[in-house]
Order: structure tokens, then C-alpha cells, then sequence
């Protein structure tokens, strides 16, 4: 088969006193289409990933990123690890690794799982990865056929999305609340999948100040979590990046230290409680797990970065991550509580939303006829962003919510960004009421009732489905 590749003859080449071809077109493209393969049609952007360029705009006020502020981190600590690794290490740090990881790293990762009041995993149980993120893709790879089925929270990460659409996965939402997902909608689904004929290769779940909802699984359907995976002999991955941003209430065991590692898979990584720049993971799972996670790494990137190893190895000697952690908790709690104080003030009262307990995200929910993704053309426009929550979902739902991060931002851009937002939602609800001759029924603003277990203040998450909701506004 011969490509053209569509480069003009006489814009010449590199050297040549030419410029390289612009960037594709999807007329272009359509000339590689025999080469694709099959499972690249159903690949998604991440949402997130999709408005890096436009939020580095330095105008834009960003809540679209699960971003940590790594500004806060102290310069001085940050040239000190790399002045100390060029002195005693600089052979070993710009030379290939282990693909399994350095074993003065898994000792880091046994002091995190440690500091969250899990049991220190073995060592040979433990696979260092490029990130979380890679770690999900490798699990996925080993464990996923095209069709097999995956049970995800409604809403789940949006950046498992384009992971699980990549492996062509039948992914099944399950619903949460304001205490995590609902484990009797669970079971229910795995009831009805099992008169079908199927069973799940993993149930996924962020059980702690979840992304993107901010709500956390409560400890009666953690251990009813656990029952199920046992009496099924159902694999758990349990995603857990955020346990220690923790701004009130008291920690809750792991799932990976309520089944003792049978048949719960632990995924961390050091983004949040360090830096995500590093790109630094880590996968626990049962050692028949580990090996095929561990060969799908060698055809994936051979080995996790030496040198980012090495800095994680050089801060934990230090003894102080710890500390910038509590410096860290500190700071988002001051942000979480102005994102909500600006909610309640510049948001319309037909919006509902949570009040996450640590983390990093508050998702808000607004009214059936606006949907998020259009709000976000306009919101742009006001030079402010967030993430859609239809991103969120694999089954398109979510078209009327928004994940919002609050880390990222200064109180005072926290407060002008909601702003922003609510003013473009007051035009649309304005707008409805023009088209419709009335203005949708508000919702009632609510007493504050007694603090829930987690801390969540209002979670309207399951939503009808889309077809339901097209139909009404058509």
C-alpha cells in the first residue's frame, strides 16, 4: 500500500530551506485509515487532557485539572534532592532500572500504605509504574478482552475513560451517593450479569474522596465490598491517590487492608503527596497479577524512570513528607471551604453539590435542561474552565453535572472563577424560562442537617438516563 503523505514538493524538507507540513487534517488522516487498527475507534480524549493548552493560558481560571499546587513545594528541598543524587548517584540515576521498581522505593511505598493505616505490602508484591495512570492501563491490558465487562462507579475517574474505551471494555456504572457506591445497586448488577452469562473482570473504585464526585465509601460497604468480592472471588481494583488529603472526620481502612490482599488490587501513586511531574505509581496486586503486569510493562516503557525514583527515595530520607503533606491539607482545606462559600453565592438554587471531606474535587449538579458541555464554550469565554461531567461517564450520562477542582487555585481566583461560572449559568436558566415561558422550579436551599459519616452535603448523582432526558426537551 503507498501513502502519500500530502508534503508539497515545493515547500521543501528540514535542511532544505522548507518547513515541516501542517498538522493533519481528518481528510489526511482518512488516508492511514487501512492501517488503524481496529481498537483505535473506540479511543476517547480524556477530558481533562483535552483542555491542558487552553487552561495554561495564563488569563484562564482553571477548575478543569486534578491538579496538586506544586508551587507550594519548597525550592530549596526540590535543588537539594537533585544536587544530592548528581554527588551520589548520577551513573545509577541516568541508567535503566528494574522493571519492577528500585527496592529502596517499595520501601517509600510501604511507609505511604503505612501512613494510611494499610498493612505494608511484600516487596515482590509491589510493581513501580509510571504514574497511577499507567498503572490502570497495565491492569486493564492483562486483565480486559474487547467485550469483557468492568463495573465503574457513576460517575468514575474521567481519565479511566479513554483507559477503558482503549481495550474496548463493556464498562457498567453503578451508582453512588453520599456515602460511595451503592454496594445493593452492586449486587443487583452482578445478579443480573450473572443470569446473562457474564462475569466481571473487576469492579473499579476510588473509595476515598473520589474523583470527580468527592464523596467516600463508607466503612459498612467497605466490608460489604470485601463480602462480595470473596463470595463471588470478584477482583477489586481500589484507586487510591487521595487518602491522605483528609480535611476532617476520621481515616477509614483501605479495602486492600479489609480483604488482605486477595482479591483487592491497591493502586497509589505519589502525584498528590509529592509531585505528579515525577510520573511515579504503584501497583499492589496478587503475585500471578504481578507477573503479567510486569511483562506488560516490559513492552510498555521497559522501566519506570531511575532518576524520578530516585528523587522519591532522596525526599522520603528526609523524613519531611510528611510535613509537606499537613502543609498541603491545610491549603486545600481553605480552598475547598471558599469554593463552597462562592457556590452558595454566585450559584443559581436549582444547583445542588457535594462537600467533599478531603480530596481534591467538588461536583456540582445543575438543572436537567443545561447541558455542561455547551456551558463550557461559553464559560471559556469568560475565561474560566471545569470539566463536563457527561467526561465522567461512559453511558452519557452526567450531561448536566461539572467536576471542580479547588486545589490549583488562590481563594480570590476561586471566588472571581465561580462567579464566572454562575453568571453563565443565570443567562442559560434565564434563557429557559424565555423559551419556556417559565422558570424551572427552584430547589428549596436546605438547613445544614447534622454532619453526614464522610461529610457530604448534597449528592443528586443518579440522574435519568440520556435518552430520557433528550426526550423531554425535544
Amino acid at each position: 500500500m503507498t501513502i502519500d503523505d500530502g508534503r508539497s514538493r515545493d515547500r521543501g524538507g528540514p535542511g532544505e530551506g522548507g518547513s515541516m507540513p501542517r498538522r493533519s487534517t481528518s481528510r489526511d488522516i482518512e488516508r492511514y485509515g487501512a492501517l488503524f487498527a481496529q481498537r483505535t475507534r473506540g479511543m476517547k480524549s480524556s477530558a481533562m487532557r483535552d483542555m491542558m493548552a487552553i487552561t495554561q493560558r495564563p488569563e484562564v481560571i482553571s477548575f478543569a485539572g486534578g491538579l496538586p499546587d506544586t508551587s507550594a513545594f519548597p525550592a530549596q528541598t526540590f535543588a537539594a534532592i537533585a544536587q544530592g543524587i548528581a554527588a551520589e548517584s548520577c551513573a545509577r540515576a541516568l541508567q535503566y532500572g528494574p522493571t519492577d521498581g528500585l527496592a529502596e522505593v517499595k520501601e517509600c511505598i510501604r511507609e505511604v500504605m503505612a501512613a494510611d493505616g494499610s498493612p505494608m505490602p511484600d516487596p515482590e508484591d509491589v510493581l513501580v509504574t509510571t504514574g497511577g495512570q499507567q498503572g490502570l492501563d497495565l491492569i486493564t491490558k492483562a486483565l480486559v478482552d474487547p467485550g469483557d465487562v468492568v463495573i465503574a462507579e457513576a460517575p468514575t475517574y474521567p481519565g479511566a475513560v479513554p483507559t477503558f474505551c482503549a481495550y474496548q471494555t463493556d464498562v457498567v456504572h453503578v451508582d453512588v451517593d453520599s456515602d460511595g457506591m451503592r454496594i445493593d445497586l452492586l449486587e443487583e448488577t452482578l445478579e443480573r450479569l450473572e443470569a446473562e452469562g457474564r462475569r466481571p473482570k473487576f469492579i473499579y473504585t476510588i473509595p476515598n474522596f473520589q474523583n470527580p464526585s468527592g464523596v467516600t465509601l463508607s466503612l459498612p460497604r467497605r466490608k460489604r465490598l470485601v463480602e462480595v468480592a470473596r463470595e463471588r472471588e470478584l477482583l477489586v481494583l481500589e484507586d487510591n491517590p487521595y487518602s491522605l488529603l483528609r480535611f476532617e472526620g476520621e481515616s477509614l481502612p483501605s479495602l486492600y487492608s479489609l480483604d488482605g490482599g486477595r482479591y483487592v488490587m491497591y493502586l497509589g501513586t505519589f502525584s498528590k503527596i509529592f509531585s505528579p511531574g515525577i510520573r511515579l505509581g504503584w501497583v499492589v496486586a496478587p503475585p500471578p497479577i504481578l507477573e503479567k503486569l510486569n511483562l506488560g510493562k516490559q513492552g510498555a516503557d521497559l522501566c519506570t524512570s531511575t532518576l524520578s525514583q530516585l528523587m522519591v527515595h532522596a525526599y522520603f530520607r528526609q523524613a519531611r513528607w510528611r510535613d509537606y503533606v499537613a502543609a498541603s491539607v491545610e491549603l486545600y482545606r481553605e480552598r475547598r471551604d471558599a469554593m463552597l462559600a462562592a457556590l452558595e453565592e454566585f450559584f443559581p438554587p436549582e444547583a445542588e453539590w457535594t462537600r467533599p471531606a478531603g480530596g481534591l474535587f467538588i461536583w456540582c449538579t445543575l438543572p436537567d435542561y443545561i447541558d455542561t458541555t455547551d456551558l463550557l464554550a461559553r464559560a471559556l469565554r469568560e475565561n474560566v474552565a471545569f470539566v463536563p461531567g457527561e467526561g465522567a461517564y461512559l453511558d452519557g450520562r452526567g450531561r448536566s453535572s461539572m467536576r471542580l477542582n479547588f486545589s490549583v487555585s488562590n481563594e480570590d481566583e476561586i471566588r472571581e472563577g465561580i462567579r464566572r461560572i454562575g453568571k453563565v449559568i443565570d443567562e442559560q436558566v434565564a434563557l429557559y424560562g424565555t423559551l419556556t415561558g417559565r422558570r424551572a422550579e427552584a430547589a428549596p436551599r436546605r438547613e445544614e442537617p447534622a454532619e453526614p459519616e464522610q461529610g457530604a452535603r448534597v449528592v443528586p448523582l443518579p440522574r435519568r438516563d440520556a435518552a430520557e432526558q433528550r426526550a423531554e426537551r425535544s
